[in-house]
């Protein structure tokens, strides 16, 4: 498949800075590959992430999938021209994690003028299905010009 990302020379590094001082910052969400069509990051499995059961939190499954596919639209337009937000996120929670790392892989399913559908999965450390997630990015035009160093 062809490189889908606006810049075609983007690199893991330029991602890095992407999360400082947000929810993923806190929560710990790590870059951890470019692919051509697709994007990864880690997320751990702590007192940041868990449930009172003990358990992975849902919730937190939604932050790292929204954080990779908001991401993921924002590396796919002229982010001088647009920006990127969320319109509806779905969950299906297959197994539980307890601790460790999870792994999220975000491909896209479409990607439109004015809207982009991603599908993530996230996996546990040993590579079983922890969570299926799509997610819906509206793409709107900006009134005003805007540069975001690393985009």
């Amino acid at each position: 498949m062809a490189i889908i990302w606006y810049n075609k020379e983007l690199k893991l590094e330029d991602l890095k800075p992407l999360g400082k001082d947000t929810m993923g910052e806190f929560i710990g969400i790590e870059w951890t590959e470019l692919g051509d069509d697709s994007i990864q990051a880690t997320m751990p499995v702590d007192q940041r992430t868990r449930q009172p059961y003990g358990l992975l939190h849902g919730g937190a499954s939604c932050v790292l999938a929204e954080t990779i596919g908001s991401v993921a639209s924002a590396l796919v337009v002229d982010h001088i021209r647009y920006y990127c937000v969320g319109l509806e996120i779905n969950a299906n929670h297959i197994r539980s994690a307890k601790a460790g790392f999870v792994t999220g892989i975000c491909k896209p399913l479409h990607l439109g003028s004015s809207t982009h559908v991603w599908d993530i999965r996230i996996y546990d450390e040993l590579q079983k299905l922890v969570c299926v997630s799509r997610l819906t990015v509206a793409i709107i035009p900006r009134k005003e010009s805007f540069v975001k160093p690393g985009l």
